[in-house]
């Protein structure tokens, strides 16, 4: 399902990739649909691929949210009303999408190499490219918490988040299994190595939703990014999981009073694909080789703390930036990539049982 297909490039193909090495644009389309996740996230995709594009190009982007999943991208391809060009997706997304039919394939030969002829193929971190899909940044779900809350000593494991005697307060999580069953085992004491080892068994299962049971009148749920942050800062919460880059925004930009515990962080990748049936391929190809790009990938984490996927980019992001990125060796030393395949297996079932378990 995710090796990459090395597939015959064609004439016409191969004379659109040279004339964009030769730096022509081929742009048929006036604009161009691009869908995110909106707020510091969205901001730092305008600033680092959008604005720069359109510069290039003359594209216009078109900038629009949404809250993730497959249902909208299915709805407009089933249609025939392709609306969307390009959707930033989560990996468990872009596999189901690409099995699904509802994504252009994308061969990785058209990506532009390093700035020292490293073929992309090798270039973008393993597992970033896959058939219908081309990464973008790496970031990571993590815990937080306001430190005015915690005078007498404040909390440092995902252990701690679950602990609500010791560290009490209302916890916030995003209204969806996923994280929320990892972190139950990790607090549960199951090493980060071996949490998907327990999760694919019943037991596993049953093991984190008892945990989960522990604090769930503690709980204040979210669903958009926007939320924790602003949960904290309104005193609703005295820690909540929410996406790095957007406290990262909240603490540096905004002075807010908020620290992130690294600990268990799970972490991920975002990628571009291209939904099936577009009439704007060509341009959406275009954008999608233009955003990532090593010089762009690099200029992105000038606005958001996610790391690029491409290696050679990490070498021009800036020190000052670097020890916030996910990546960052401190931050790493106990963190667990989310399992894409897994979830992209039992996302249904899981959805399930957690619609379920809120309603008890």
């Amino acid at each position: 399902m995710m090796h990459l297909q090395r597939k015959q490039l064609t004439g016409s193909t191969i004379a659109a990739i040279a004339l964009l090495f030769a730096g022509a644009s081929l742009s048929a389309a006036e604009s161009l649909t691009v869908v995110s996740w909106g707020g510091a996230y969205t901001s730092s995709q305008v600033k680092a691929y959008h604005e720069p594009f359109t510069k290039k190009t003359g594209v216009k982007i078109l900038s629009e949210d949404y809250n993730g999943g497959l249902a909208q991208i299915k709805a407009q391809v089933d249609a025939g009303n392709v609306r969307w060009d390009l959707v930033d997706l989560e990996m468990s997304d872009a596999v189901r999408g690409c099995d699904e039919g509802l994504l252009e394939r994308i061969n990785p030969n058209i990506l532009p190499p390093a700035p020292d002829g490293t073929p992309a193929s090798e270039d973008f971190i393993p597992g970033t490219l896959v058939d219908c899909a081309v990464g973008e940044i790496v970031w990571s779900t993590v815990v937080a918490f306001d430190r005015t809350k915690f005078p007498g000593g404040r909390p440092w494991t995902i252990k701690d988040f679950f602990n609500v005697q010791k560290y009490p307060g209302k916890r916030g999580l995003r209204k969806s299994p996923r994280v929320n069953l990892e972190w139950a085992l990790m607090a549960d004491g199951v090493p980060t190595d071996q949490v998907y080892e327990v999760l694919a068994t019943e037991q596993g299962v049953d093991r984190a939703f008892a945990k989960l049971d522990q604090i769930k009148d503690q709980v204040v749920w979210w669903e958009a990014g926007a939320q924790p942050p602003q949960l904290l800062a309104d005193g609703e919460v005295a820690m909540t999981s929410a996406y790095n880059g957007r406290l990262f925004n909240a603490m540096f930009k905004e002075k807010k009073p908020f620290v992130i515990i690294w600990d268990g962080q799970v972490w991920d990748i975002d990628l571009w694909g291209i939904v099936k049936g577009t009439p704007n391929l060509s341009t959406a190809l275009e954008f999608l080789i233009f955003s990532t790009n090593t010089t762009q990938l690099a200029n992105q984490a000038k606005y958001i703390s996610y790391g690029p996927v491409r290696r050679s980019s990490m070498d021009k992001v800036n020190k000052k930036i670097k020890p916030h990125l996910p990546t960052s060796p401190d931050n790493f030393a106990n963190s667990l990539q989310n399992d894409f395949e897994w979830w992209a297996d039992n996302q249904q079932e899981m959805d399930e049982r957690f619609t379920t378990w809120l309603a008890r």
